[in-house]
This record gives structure tokens, sequence and C-alpha cells, in this order.
């Protein structure tokens, strides 16, 4: 999921300064989760705007604040209210706030929330990064742990030097990448592993900005 952490409400107030109505747009899914754009937060914002003098026009929770098209359906009974709105704040991450920038593309847009990493869900609103998106998985090759992410350095082939009792050398809090992908190989006998050599990723197919088409893929089988 994608973990967001609310801005600064003073700084959303020196964003939006020059603008009086505003409709809120929250999002079902991973803002929720994270508390920066559930209702609860939706209610907060609005009773918070409305005590520095501006109007809330509307509040509206989408599905999956980064999808376009179904969020696009979604709004369309809001339409007349939005047009008559003077700009929009986003209480998603900046793929829910881009979104509804296509949506209303002569619509003033402005995010509350500040996209930090895509992570799991340990327990309830506690988040870790697992993953950064390169685009060449080597999970099969590391027990299922990634080095990229998990080791500060992103290392590919051992641990570095600076180990200290299993510990990182960059943040002492957490647990060498390595030492955790030893013990994960050794605990389901994959121990071999460790002897092959991971080669260097092809950081070319991370480039951003990136498109995929799953349609494209499914005409070219037929």
């Amino acid at each position: 999921m994608i973990v967001t952490t609310k801005r600064e409400f003073k700084d959303l107030l020196a964003n939006i300064k020059d603008y009086n109505s505003f409709f809120l747009i929250g999002c079902s899914e991973c803002a929720s989760l994270c508390g920066t754009g559930g209702e609860p937060e939706l209610e907060e914002l609005k009773e918070a705007l409305e005590k520095e003098g501006k109007t809330v026009t509307g509040i509206f929770r989408a599905k999956t604040g980064c999808q376009v098209l179904g969020t696009k359906v979604e709004l369309k009974p809001f339409k007349d209210t939005i047009g008559k709105t003077e700009a929009i704040i986003v209480m998603s991450c900046g793929a829910g706030t881009q979104a509804a920038v296509e949506i209303f593309p002569d619509k003033p847009v402005y995010q509350s929330n500040d996209t930090i990493f895509l992570g799991n869900m340990t327990r309830y609103q506690m988040f870790d990064e697992r993953c950064s998106l390169c685009g060449e998985c080597i999970l099969d090759e590391t027990g299922g742990i990634c080095p990229v992410t998990a080791c500060p350095k992103g290392l590919l082939n051992g641990p570095c030097g600076g180990t200290n009792d299993g510990n990182c050398e960059v943040s002492q809090d957490i647990k060498c990448a390595w030492v955790r992908i030893y013990e994960r190989l050794n605990r389901i006998g994959r121990l071999d592993d460790m002897k092959k050599t991971i080669e260097p990723k092809d950081w070319s197919r991370g480039q951003k900005p990136r498109a995929m088409s799953v349609r494209k893929k499914e005409e070219k089988k037929k």
C-alpha cells in the first residue's frame, strides 16, 4: 500500500491562501488506513478550514483515489458543486492528487498529504517499507527479503564491513538485511543460495516515468 503522512496544516494554508472555497476528496483505500484521508480526516479538515473562514462546498471519499476513470464516475453527482468551487484539496497519495488533476484539468488541485513509500501494514496503522519499485525483482534469490529496500546501501551480494552484532551500521535500530536473508535461507534449507552472485541490476527498468498496458499484452496473445 502507498503510505502517506499529513502535511502541517499551516503549510497547507499557505498553499491555498488565494482561494476561499474548497471541495475535499479522500480515499477509502491506503489513505484511510494511514489515517490521512478517511471520513474522520475529511471532517477534521473541513472543520479546520471553516475555522479559518474558508468554505467547504462538499466532501467525498473515493473508493480508490488513484483510479482515474472510477473516481471520475464517482464524482459525477458533484459536478455542479465542484464547478462552482474555487479549488480542490485531495487527501490521498500523490497518485490520487494527480488523478484529480486529470479529472479536473481547469481546476486548481492541492494535496494535504506527503507520499512516503510503498509498504506493508504489519499491524493496524503500522507500516514498513518493503519494496522500492525497481522493476527487476530478485526476491526469489534472497529468500523473499529485498536487499534493495531493506539494506540502506542497497547491497546485492552480502553485508558490508560495518555490520555490528547483526545490526546495520547506517541505522543501529534495524537488523542487517543480509543477516535476515542468511537466517531466512537457512530456515528454509536454501543456504547454498548465498554462494550465488547476483548480477548487477538493470536500473533502466526503474526509469521514470513508466507506463504499462495489460490490454496490449492480452491483445498480442490473441
